[in-house]
Order: C-alpha cells, then structure tokens, then sequence
C-alpha cells in the first residue's frame, strides 16, 4: 500500500488524481477539485482494488467504523413516487431499513438496483463516495460517522481511497444527519415495508 498526503497548498488535485489512475471529468476528478477547492484537510491512499468496506479498511489500515459504507437507497414515498437517498454508516455498521423508512414516512424501503446506484452516484459498485453530485440523490450520514476526526472511503475508484477530516467533510457534502444505522449483527434485511 503507497500513501500519498495532499495539502491544501499541493499541486492540482487533477494531476494527482490521474497519476492514481482516474480520468478527466470523473466522480474521482470532482470530488479531488471539491476538495482542492474547499481547502479541505485530506490524504489520497492508493491500495489493491477492492471495494468491501471491511477488507479495504484493513488495506488503508483504518478502523472499521472510521469507513464510510455507502449505499443508495429506493424509498418509495406513494404508489406512484420515489425518490433516492445515499446513506452514508460507519463500516462496522449497516443501513436500518426501518429508520429510513420513518425518516421519509415513506411507503417502502429498499437498496436501489446496482444500475441505478451507479449511475446516480457516477461510481462502480463498491466504490461509491460519501457525496452527492446529483440533484435526485439525498446524503443522509448516521452520526456515528462523525465522531471521528477522520473518515475513509474509496475515492470512486476501486484503487484510490480517501483519508477525510471530518469537519471538513461536514462542511463541503453537507449531509443530512440522522440516526440510520444499525448493529452489521444477525441477518440483513433487504427492504422495508
């Protein structure tokens, strides 16, 4: 594993970044312009691809619950409506369907299909970023995230993750915070009725 710290003051993010592998105009370039341009606090970790939140924690030696484990959900509001959220848990933990569901008063709940989250996310699966660059996807963070001064996740690429201060995280994605985790323990539910 190579680590690479960036500063505020480093060279452009763009360059870093295609030095890491991504290309121009990627979820990866303007989460790198994001953060250049924010100033915010931050370390580039390049790793073997993966995109499982706990072997990749193990890859950048993070904790566990300083991953961000992001999953898209379908949230069915009416018969006819739905809408799209990015919940953002520690690694440690997992989406509590129910909490969502109470949350929008919604109808059902669910994990949106691999297609759609990738393309609301602009990201493969398994390296889908903490942030939002699409008006039709809310970020919901459970608070648990934030009570590290760091958080981890990959970088939208399988090979590049991202070490975050986490002040600055809250101040450029601006999430919504709510309690929507759960213990990862015992069998996962897939919807929520």
């Amino acid at each position: 594993m190579t680590a690479h710290t960036v500063s505020p003051d480093a060279p452009a993010q763009a360059d870093a970044a295609r030095e890491a592998g991504s290309t121009p105009g990627t979820t990866s370039d303007r989460l790198l312009a994001l953060l250049q341009d924010g100033q915010a606090r931050h370390r580039l970790i390049e790793h073997a691809p993966e995109g499982r939140t706990d072997v990749v924690s193990a890859l950048r030696g993070n904790a566990l619950n300083q991953a961000a484990k992001c999953i898209i959900m379908r949230i069915k509001v009416t018969k006819k409506s739905s809408r799209y959220a990015l919940a953002v848990v520690p690694g440690d933990r997992r989406v509590d369907l129910g909490r969502v569901k109470e949350l929008y008063d919604a109808r059902h709940v669910s994990f949106a299909e691999q297609a759609t989250a990738e393309s609301l996310s602009g990201c493969v699966s398994g390296s889908i970023v903490p942030f939002s660059f699409d008006p039709a996807l809310e970020l919901i963070v459970d608070p648990g995230l934030l009570e590290h001064r760091e958080i981890f996740f990959n970088a939208a690429e399988l090979h590049l993750s991202l070490a975050l201060d986490t002040e600055d995280y809250r101040r450029l994605a601006r999430p919504r915070v709510a309690p929507i985790a759960e213990p990862a323990t015992g069998p996962a539910t897939r919807t929520a009725s």
